[in-house]
């Protein structure tokens, strides 16, 4: 046996299917969603959640988290969010359902800024109990979440912030490509994907497509994280954007927030039931989904 051939008896194929990696998410789970604002997020994944029906994940979005946490929280599946902010640009400055869930105390929301958001994953990457950090000190930031202690740094005196480790079962991000062995790259910088896969147990990643290893090693400075497990997912991301791939679907997200405004503000719970109806529990996989949105409307979103 030559050495190529013993180092491919080494390499673990790491490709599964949708449903059965689902199945690694569990109720009461600290889950990690990569992707910010309207770009890269692992929606196949998130849909495969709902169907089953997962209940009380503390969910921990990126640092500008967006819409599909709003969705998983409509969905009946979230207890707290750890995020500095949750929702869409100019299309939602705030999610509508976060919004209602948190005024309403349906869910927890451990408030955090950037700065302190960025420390709690820093300390469980580092197996860390806590990161020091200096901002917030001074602000009510302890007296709304009491997580955060304040103490007196030993060599200087200081008053510091103590941000606790913020520890992950699991992290679902969506990029570009990988190999079948987990080497994932992403198209840009890939956003805080980097810091929520460090803090976590095991990456679940969604990629457009898989590549043969050799094209990985081309530019082995574009690999950004090492995945446990990899589903190829075309479109994945949709109706968000995939860098590289395509455009967010705006069309999609106005008629989500239409429908997620009307039980949020209105009380009125039909939109919402029928958009998961739609798009979430009756197509059963990811292809089901896209044929439910339709070849034009998606390769109308290639970027050029």
């Amino acid at each position: 046996m030559g050495w190529k051939e013993a180092e491919l008896m080494r390499r673990r194929n790491v490709i599964f299917g949708e449903e059965e990696v689902s199945c690694w998410i569990e109720d009461g789970m600290s889950v990690g969603i990569g992707g910010m604002l309207l770009s890269s997020h692992p929606m196949v994944i998130l849909r495969q959640i709902i169907r089953r029906k997962v209940k009380k994940l503390r969910v921990v979005g990126s640092i500008l988290s967006s819409l599909d946490i709003d969705l998983l929280i409509g969905a009946g599946c979230v207890s707290q969010v750890v995020a500095p902010y949750v929702g869409a640009e100019s299309l939602a400055p705030i999610g509508p359902l976060f919004r209602k869930a948190a005024e309403n105390g349906e869910i927890e929301v451990w408030e955090c800024d950037e700065g302190m958001y960025f420390a709690g994953l820093r300390a469980a990457a580092q197996m860390l109990p806590f990161m020091p950090w200096r901002g917030g000190v001074g602000t009510s930031y302890p007296e709304v979440n009491p997580d955060l202690k304040l103490f007196q740094d030993p060599i200087r005196g200081e008053t510091l912030l103590a941000v606790p480790a913020i520890h992950l079962d699991v992290v679902l991000v969506h990029a570009a490509i990988s190999d079948p062995y987990g080497n994932v790259q992403h198209v840009g910088t890939g956003f805080g994907d980097r810091a929520l896969c460090r803090a976590a147990e095991k990456v679940i990643a969604q990629v457009e497509k898989i590549v043969p290893n050799e094209e990985i090693k081309k530019y082995p400075q574009n690999t950004s994280i090492i995945a446990d497990a990899v589903i190829r997912s075309p479109f994945g991301a949709h109706p968000f954007a995939s860098p590289g791939f395509y455009v967010e679907d705006r069309i999609h997200l106005n008629e989500y927030l239409f429908a997620a405004n009307a039980l949020a503000k209105e009380g009125d719970e039909r939109p919402f039931a029928d958009y998961l109806k739609k798009y979430v529990t009756e197509p059963e996989t990811h292809f089901d989904y896209l044929e439910r949105i339709g070849v034009r409307r998606l390769f109308s979103l290639n970027e050029f």
